[in-house]
């Protein structure tokens, strides 16, 4: 079998999504021809039927299903290999730290400043889960990241430290002046239902309130009477002054972790994780 090229695995995943030549074409920009020999070359290559072709359409063989499963994740690998060599091979190379806007915000301040000077750092701030992507596509190096919460398949992790969890509810709400608060409690209160997350690697349990894309929407819904949360104690750092913070005292520990693609830590890293740790440790010192 000859080395399948990367440009026939996207040709292929295209008119696998669309399982219509004339459409995969367009979606390529490329004229249909040139994109039926591609596919053919590729069958050669692979050794195998990939597509079944007849009057009623175009259908993937078993062949082809167990390509599609496998090629997506190739591309993807392919893509964050390029992108983690262009930025080792910049003339400065800075280190790129992912994290959610507003977690983890003392310890992330502390991290920055006791990182090393020869040892400059990017910050990137993303909403909630999507530090794990940016991790696996090779657009951040490291990332502060939290458990239970965040999925980390593929993803090599140190913890650093457990807090207790806080829930962030409306000033005007008679939830706020409660001194502390259950999982029970806040997970059945009638006018704040929870909000929802639609993201698929967030393993918070979803809640029956409305569907929030940012933290930003989150905290309106909040101040607005709409809806509440339950985040790490440290996470605070967005609260508006129309948000109270009341202990949730069964809640799980959030334990913040620092996070980087598995088997690809580098010394940038390693030296930034040592850092982490420290910090960590004095957190866990402070809180204990």
């Amino acid at each position: 079998m000859d080395d399948v090229e990367t440009r026939e695995l996207r040709y292929f995943v295209a008119v696998a999504e669309e399982l219509h030549f004339g459409r995969a074409a367009l979606r390529l920009g490329m004229a249909q021809p040139p994109l039926s020999r591609a596919i053919r070359q590729l069958e050669e290559r692979v050794g195998a039927r990939l597509f079944d072709r007849d009057r009623r359409g175009v259908r993937l063989t078993l062949a082809g299903e167990a390509l599609l499963r496998e090629a997506p994740a190739a591309l993807d690998a392919v893509r964050a290999a390029v992108r983690r060599a262009r930025r080792a091979g910049a003339p400065e190379r800075r280190l790129v730290l992912a994290t959610k806007a507003g977690s983890s915000h003392e310890f992330l301040q502390a991290l920055l400043d006791a990182a090393p000077d020869d040892l400059p750092v990017d910050v990137t701030l993303c909403e909630i889960g999507e530090q794990a992507g940016l991790l696996r596509d090779g657009t951040a190096d490291v990332a502060v990241m939290h458990r239970p919460f965040d999925d980390f398949t593929g993803i090599d992790a140190v913890d650093l430290y457990s807090e207790p969890q806080v829930a962030i509810v409306p000033a005007s709400h008679p939830l706020a002046r409660r001194r502390s608060l259950t999982m029970a409690e806040v997970s059945s209160v009638p006018d704040l239902p929870m909000a929802r997350w639609p993201l698929a690697d967030w393993s918070y349990p979803p809640g029956p309130g409305p569907e929030v894309h940012s933290q930003s929407q989150l905290a309106q819904l909040v101040a607005l009477g709409r809806t509440l949360l339950v985040i790490p104690r440290s996470s605070r750092a967005w609260q508006w002054p129309e948000h109270v913070a009341v202990p949730v005292l069964d809640a799980p520990l959030a334990t913040t972790v620092l996070a980087w693609p598995a088997g690809r830590s580098t010394p940038s890293v390693g030296r930034l994780v040592e850092t982490g740790l420290r910090i960590g440790a004095a957190e866990a010192a402070a809180s204990a």
